[in-house]
Protein backbone atom coordinates (compact mmCIF):
# COMPACT_ATOMS: atom_id res chain seq x y z
CA UNK A 1 0.00 0.00 0.00
CA UNK A 2 1.13 3.66 -0.89
CA UNK A 3 1.53 6.16 1.39
CA UNK A 4 -0.18 9.53 0.07
CA UNK A 5 2.68 10.92 -0.58
CA UNK A 6 4.01 8.11 -2.44
CA UNK A 7 1.08 8.64 -5.03
CA UNK A 8 1.16 12.00 -5.07
CA UNK A 9 4.72 11.62 -6.83
CA UNK A 10 3.16 9.66 -9.61
CA UNK A 11 -0.27 11.25 -9.87
CA UNK A 12 0.58 13.79 -13.19
CA UNK A 13 -1.23 17.08 -11.30
CA UNK A 14 1.63 17.41 -8.87
CA UNK A 15 4.21 16.47 -11.53
CA UNK A 16 7.72 18.86 -10.88
CA UNK A 17 6.40 20.48 -7.97
CA UNK A 18 9.27 19.08 -6.21
CA UNK A 19 9.49 16.71 -2.34
CA UNK A 20 9.32 19.35 0.13
CA UNK A 21 5.97 21.05 -1.75
CA UNK A 22 4.61 17.22 -1.82
CA UNK A 23 5.31 16.74 1.87
CA UNK A 24 3.44 19.87 2.89
CA UNK A 25 0.74 18.81 0.08
CA UNK A 26 0.45 15.39 1.65
CA UNK A 27 0.08 17.13 5.46
CA UNK A 28 -4.04 18.52 4.20
CA UNK A 29 -4.90 15.16 2.32
CA UNK A 30 -6.40 11.93 3.22
CA UNK A 31 -7.85 8.86 0.97
CA UNK A 32 -11.44 8.51 0.68
CA UNK A 33 -13.92 6.14 -0.85
CA UNK A 34 -17.24 7.19 -2.61
CA UNK A 35 -20.21 5.21 -3.84
CA UNK A 36 -21.74 5.23 -7.08
CA UNK A 37 -24.21 8.14 -6.92
CA UNK A 38 -22.71 10.15 -4.32
CA UNK A 39 -21.91 13.65 -4.46
CA UNK A 40 -18.30 15.14 -3.57
CA UNK A 41 -19.50 18.60 -4.63
CA UNK A 42 -22.38 20.33 -4.93
CA UNK A 43 -22.99 24.04 -6.73
CA UNK A 44 -23.47 26.96 -4.47
CA UNK A 45 -21.82 25.29 -1.58
CA UNK A 46 -18.87 26.06 0.53
CA UNK A 47 -15.92 24.85 -1.44
CA UNK A 48 -13.14 23.53 1.26
CA UNK A 49 -11.97 20.39 -0.75
CA UNK A 50 -10.51 18.98 -4.01
CA UNK A 51 -9.60 15.46 -5.10
CA UNK A 52 -7.33 13.60 -6.71
CA UNK A 53 -8.79 10.86 -7.94
CA UNK A 54 -7.20 7.29 -8.01
CA UNK A 55 -9.43 4.95 -9.05
CA UNK A 56 -13.22 5.53 -10.43
CA UNK A 57 -14.67 8.29 -12.23
CA UNK A 58 -16.81 11.53 -12.07
CA UNK A 59 -18.67 13.33 -14.13
CA UNK A 60 -18.85 17.22 -13.61
CA UNK A 61 -22.52 18.14 -13.76
CA UNK A 62 -24.93 21.30 -14.62
CA UNK A 63 -28.37 21.55 -13.38
CA UNK A 64 -30.53 21.31 -17.43
CA UNK A 65 -33.11 23.98 -18.37
CA UNK A 66 -35.18 20.43 -17.34
CA UNK A 67 -34.42 19.94 -14.09
CA UNK A 68 -32.04 17.20 -14.81
CA UNK A 69 -28.10 17.10 -14.82
CA UNK A 70 -25.91 18.00 -17.88
CA UNK A 71 -22.83 16.40 -17.62
CA UNK A 72 -20.20 18.84 -19.45
CA UNK A 73 -17.13 16.90 -18.61
CA UNK A 74 -16.05 13.03 -16.93
CA UNK A 75 -12.96 13.12 -14.83
CA UNK A 76 -11.17 9.34 -14.29
CA UNK A 77 -8.01 8.24 -12.92
CA UNK A 78 -4.81 10.18 -12.44
CA UNK A 79 -7.28 13.48 -12.70
CA UNK A 80 -8.84 16.08 -10.14
CA UNK A 81 -12.11 17.51 -9.37
CA UNK A 82 -12.53 20.94 -8.25
CA UNK A 83 -10.39 24.28 -8.17
CA UNK A 84 -12.79 25.93 -6.63
CA UNK A 85 -10.98 26.22 -2.83
CA UNK A 86 -8.11 28.25 -4.20
CA UNK A 87 -10.35 31.15 -5.82
CA UNK A 88 -12.27 33.56 -3.61
CA UNK A 89 -15.49 33.35 -2.68
CA UNK A 90 -14.65 29.78 -2.42
CA UNK A 91 -17.87 28.38 -3.68
CA UNK A 92 -18.63 25.36 -6.17
CA UNK A 93 -20.02 26.58 -9.65
CA UNK A 94 -20.70 22.90 -10.45
CA UNK A 95 -21.78 19.40 -9.20
CA UNK A 96 -19.17 16.09 -9.00
CA UNK A 97 -21.00 13.15 -8.59
CA UNK A 98 -19.28 9.58 -8.26
CA UNK A 99 -20.36 7.25 -11.71
CA UNK A 100 -19.01 4.47 -10.22
CA UNK A 101 -16.75 3.66 -7.06
CA UNK A 102 -14.15 6.03 -6.60
CA UNK A 103 -11.15 6.03 -5.01
CA UNK A 104 -9.76 9.73 -4.19
CA UNK A 105 -7.35 11.55 -2.16
CA UNK A 106 -9.05 14.74 -0.85
CA UNK A 107 -7.45 17.59 0.01
CA UNK A 108 -8.37 20.27 2.65
CA UNK A 109 -9.20 23.61 1.33
CA UNK A 110 -8.10 26.08 4.36
CA UNK A 111 -5.06 23.79 5.16
CA UNK A 112 -3.61 24.09 1.63
CA UNK A 113 -4.45 27.72 1.53
CA UNK A 114 -2.96 28.34 4.52
CA UNK A 115 0.31 26.29 3.04
CA UNK A 116 0.11 28.66 -0.19
CA UNK A 117 -0.12 31.53 1.97
CA UNK A 118 3.03 30.97 3.47
CA UNK A 119 5.22 29.26 0.50
CA UNK A 120 4.69 31.34 -2.79
CA UNK A 121 6.58 28.57 -5.05
CA UNK A 122 3.97 26.06 -3.65
CA UNK A 123 0.99 28.55 -3.96
CA UNK A 124 2.19 29.20 -8.25
CA UNK A 125 3.04 25.61 -8.75
CA UNK A 126 -0.62 25.04 -7.72
CA UNK A 127 -2.08 27.94 -9.07
CA UNK A 128 -0.51 26.93 -12.79
CA UNK A 129 -1.75 23.42 -12.67
CA UNK A 130 -5.12 24.59 -11.44
CA UNK A 131 -5.39 27.13 -14.41
CA UNK A 132 -3.92 23.95 -16.81
CA UNK A 133 -7.10 22.10 -15.94
CA UNK A 134 -9.55 24.93 -15.87
CA UNK A 135 -8.10 25.30 -19.94
CA UNK A 136 -9.10 21.71 -20.45
CA UNK A 137 -12.45 21.48 -18.68
CA UNK A 138 -13.36 24.85 -20.86
CA UNK A 139 -12.20 23.38 -24.33
CA UNK A 140 -13.86 20.09 -23.26
CA UNK A 141 -17.44 22.25 -21.92
CA UNK A 142 -17.24 23.90 -25.24
CA UNK A 143 -17.17 20.51 -27.47
CA UNK A 144 -20.07 19.15 -25.48
CA UNK A 145 -22.37 22.19 -25.66
CA UNK A 146 -21.22 22.24 -29.91
CA UNK A 147 -22.40 19.07 -30.35
CA UNK A 148 -25.35 19.12 -28.21
CA UNK A 149 -26.44 21.98 -30.46
CA UNK A 150 -24.97 21.08 -33.61
CA UNK A 151 -22.92 23.69 -34.18
CA UNK A 152 -19.53 23.03 -36.38
CA UNK A 153 -16.35 25.09 -34.66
Amino acid sequence: MQSIEQYLEEHPFFEGLGEESLTLIAGCARNIHVPAGAFLLRAGEQADTFYAIRHGRVAIELGGPAGGPVVLDSVHDGEIVGWSWLIPPHRWKFDARASEPTSAVAFDGACLRGKCESDTALAYGLLLRVAQVMDRRLQSARVRLLDMYGVSP
